[in-house]
């Protein structure tokens, strides 16, 4: 396992974004709502913000694609304060490794440090992330590709 920390998560019960936010301390609240105003300023139509899994998610509707294997919207990502860290779930960018190799030159070409996972992008303050790199991850995968990417991964 590579960090034990890394995986301790905080669920909300919150069931609205507002909620969600409003749940939190007002600093760490500041830090997710910049990085969330990044996140709406470039998601692409047909997506929609909600609550899923205790944390705020960006995610293809139900109503445009229920065949998913748990039954709960597709997530293109998702924004989350931890324990001890703040994370953003780019899903978008999980599993293509292009995508992935952009990702990680316009960090690099920002100056910043990337504590990257999987798909968890761990920081602690907006500022420690190369926004425009997160808004133009946000931005690059339409529904419709993104629903062919998920339906080919599963076969």
């Amino acid at each position: 396992m590579r960090h034990s920390r890394y995986r301790e998560r905080m669920r909300s019960a919150a069931t609205t974004p507002d909620a969600y936010l409003e749940s939190l301390p007002a600093d760490r609240r500041a830090e997710l709502a910049a990085v969330r105003e990044v996140i709406l300023e470039h998601l692409p139509e047909g997506y929609a913000e909600t609550v899923d899994f205790g944390m705020l998610a960006y995610v293809v509707p139900l109503e445009r694609y229920p065949g998913t294997y748990n039954e709960k919207p597709l997530q293109l990502a998702a924004l989350a304060a931890q324990r001890n860290h703040l994370s953003l779930y780019l899903m978008c960018v999980y599993g293509d490794e292009e995508r992935e190799t952009v990702f990680r030159a316009r960090f690099a070409a920002a100056g910043k440090r990337l504590d990257m996972g999987k798909s968890c992008v761990r920081f602690k303050r907006a500022d420690d992330l190369a926004l425009d790199a997160v808004g133009e991850a946000i931005a690059a995968v339409g529904v419709e590709e993104y629903l062919e990417r998920y339906e080919a991964a599963r076969g």
